[in-house]
């Protein structure tokens, strides 16, 4: 069969590098694409937006399966295009994908459903957002309604600054029409975990857990990013967390959207919050996360095209995960400046290291090719994942790995996967 990727960041490397190992598939594009892909894939010049090229391209290359690894497109209705083009796709409708297009529709649901989440207010007027800000326990959190790269979340420790921050996002427009909608939203405090799952509207099927680093800098400090590395399994989700969000809010979130009229088929991010009081939800994504695909695939045994088409087909009831009893640990390299102002161009050195390993990857984020050799070509350029018998081992090879590649202006954060020696 002929599957299509649509996206060109790591995340979508990893689903080209898990597709790839299906019997099932003969040919894989992936649009647009980035250096690394076209080791598995066929890249097509064909953004990840222009949903009507890609179905075109997808109806004359009669491509048997499109996944969609990226937000915009599954929010601006690329599965809605695909259907009533008759055309194969994994991922959510529109009118489903607005779970994470959305931010005050998702806190709304999960206040509607007593889906646990931390307690907020949706503004669409800045004056009277500062006004509720005045009575408001700090620190508090700012969240723009829209999408916004993973980017589009302020903390703010004190007044003044939740003012400057309602003033960036909602007249300055920071993130654009993003923060037309303002939620703000109380603070929690605990480990934060990562958790994807497969949904086909009914069944929700749950992976391994993993945890992500989204600032910049070490200790989690500097701005918000679209994740610094990440590891998998995160050792404080237990089988009692497990059970528990399973009951009170993976199939709890299902039921809500079915009840809504929104069916929700293909891969629902739930990123929780372990407070004191239970596991809480910090937000929803419609789709896989990046870094969390990076160490969470590699570690997945079962074919993953039979589980996409388990989803659309509605039979995810009838197929049991699993996953390798280790660990992994990405540490994304990225390019000095990263959220801002970064410079790019620059050759990468050591990629050959990994050619052939299933214990080590350099998933390509932003590269490219300038005629023979692989330059960086945006702020996140690779996540390199190991893998190891435990945690420990898998963050030791992660970063050892790490040292394989050189180019100039190259970052990372030290400390991915610290928490590892506080469990």
């Amino acid at each position: 069969m002929k599957v299509l990727i649509v996206g060109s960041g790591g995340r979508e490397h990893a689903l080209a590098y898990k597709i790839a190992q299906s019997s099932r598939v003969d040919k894989i594009y992936c649009a647009p694409g980035n250096a690394g892909i076209s080791e598995y894939a066929e890249c097509v010049d064909i953004k990840a937006t222009d949903l009507l090229g890609l179905a075109d391209f997808a109806a004359n290359k009669e491509v048997d399966l499109t996944v969609v690894g990226m937000d915009d497109p599954l929010v601006a209705g690329i599965v809605d295009i695909f259907e009533e083009r008759g055309l194969r796709i994994f991922g959510p409708r529109k009118n489903a994908a607005i779970i994470e297009g959305s931010k005050a529709f998702s806190k709304d649901l999960m206040r509607k459903y007593d889906i646990p989440t931390a307690f907020y207010e949706n503004f669409e007027d800045a004056d009277k957002a500062i006004k509720y800000l005045e009575q408001c326990k700090f620190p508090i959190v700012l969240k723009a309604d829209g999408l916004a790269l993973g980017k589009g979340v302020l903390i703010c420790n004190t007044l003044e600054e939740a003012k400057i921050g309602v003033k960036s996002i909602m007249l300055d427009k920071q993130f654009g029409s993003a923060g037309n909608r303002l939620v703000i939203e109380e603070f929690m405090t605990g480990r934060e975990v990562s958790v994807l799952a497969f949904c086909d509207g009914t069944t929700v099927l749950p992976m391994t857990s993993a945890q992500d680093h989204k600032r910049a800098k070490d200790n989690d400090q500097g701005l918000n990013t679209g994740g610094m590395g990440t590891f998998s399994p995160s050792p404080f989700y237990t089988e009692e967390v497990k059970s528990f969000c399973e009951e009170n809010i993976y199939k709890p979130t299902m039921d809500a959207m079915k009840s809504e009229g929104r069916d929700f088929v293909g891969i629902l991010f739930v990123g929780l919050m372990l407070t004191e009081e239970g596991p809480k939800v910090l937000e929803y994504n419609a789709r896989f996360g990046d870094p969390e695909t990076q160490v969470v695939l590699p570690r997945m045994k079962n074919d993953i095209v039979e589980v996409f088409e388990a989803c659309i087909d509605g039979t995810l009831d009838q197929i049991q995960l699993e996953f390798e009893d280790n660990a992994a640990v990405c540490v994304v390299l990225a390019s000095n400046g990263y959220p801002e102002h970064y410079d790019k161009g620059y050759h990468i050195h050591g990629l050959e290291r990994f050619k052939g390993s299933e214990d080590y990857f350099a998933f390509h984020a932003g590269t490219k090719y300038e005629g023979d050799t692989i330059v960086t070509n945006g702020g996140r350029v690779l996540g390199i994942t190991a893998k190891g018998k435990n945690l420990k081992e898998a963050r030791n090879n992660a970063y050892k790995a790490c040292e394989w590649v050189q180019f100039e202006n190259k970052y990372s954060r030290t400390d991915i996967g610290k928490a590892i020696d506080e469990a």
